[in-house]
């Protein structure tokens, strides 16, 4: 299971979080201050719950110094924060954060949003070649060809069209391909979704590959040559 850091500076929520974290089989570690997380980060560790405010050197401080290491700029970020108005979330994410989580809050939204940032740091299928139906999608290279053909296609439908090929015949809503394609980050509307979808299908309808990105009525799309 992934290790996750907990840097925070009160106890009792610290105990709080490390007891939920550890009940969903996770592996915990923590830390009261920056320079003991620092420390932490000589071992492996997946994910770091990081608390806005800290004595001395304060976790947005923390977590633009890690965002700008080689060493630890891969870490997912999760900063925790009693600041919850839009402006204190924006600025958390500027920092390279990955989400925001405003205190009070739920222990079962916490260990939700860490499954999903874990998810997308760590997709579960991230061939650099894949092929179905004749299209092929090469993330090395970034393009993607038809029968042997180039197609044209945006980096928003790029990125969904990656997504749909490395889980293909598995049905997602929207709410799900907001969370795994754009984060959650990002506050965009459902219906997005729905826009990038029809340019998706326009750009492999000359190779007649859009029959693959199939409307699931009542829940959203699926992608499958079946």
């Amino acid at each position: 299971m992934p290790n996750v850091l907990i840097v925070e500076d009160e106890p009792d929520i610290r105990e709080l979080i490390r007891f939920t974290l550890e009940g969903a089989g996770f592996y915990v570690r923590e830390a009261g201050h920056a320079d003991e997380a620092r420390k932490q980060l000589h071992d492996e560790i997946d994910l770091i719950l990081l608390d806005w405010m800290l004595p001395g050197r304060s976790g947005l401080e923390l977590a633009v110094q890690l965002k700008q290491n080689p060493k630890t700029k891969t870490i997912p970020i999760i900063m925790i924060s009693a600041r919850g108005e839009e402006e204190d979330r924006v600025k958390g994410l500027d920092t390279g954060a990955d989400d925001y989580i405003a205190k009070p809050f739920s222990p079962r939204e916490m260990v939700a949003r860490i499954h999903a940032v874990l998810r997308r740091s760590k997709p579960e299928n991230s061939e650099d070649q894949i092929e179905i139906a004749g299209l092929r999608i090469d993330h090395i290279s970034h393009r993607v060809s038809a029968n042997g053909r180039p197609v044209e296609i945006a980096p928003t439908e790029y990125r969904l069209l990656h997504f749909f090929m490395t889980h293909a015949d598995r049905a997602f809503s929207r709410s799900q391909l907001l969370d795994q394609v754009w984060g959650n980050q990002v506050y965009v509307e459902e219906r997005t979704v729905d826009v990038h979808i029809r340019r998706l299908r326009k750009a492999l309808e000359q190779s007649g590959h859009h029959g693959l990105l199939q409307t699931v009525r009542g829940l959203g799309y699926r992608f499958s040559d079946r």
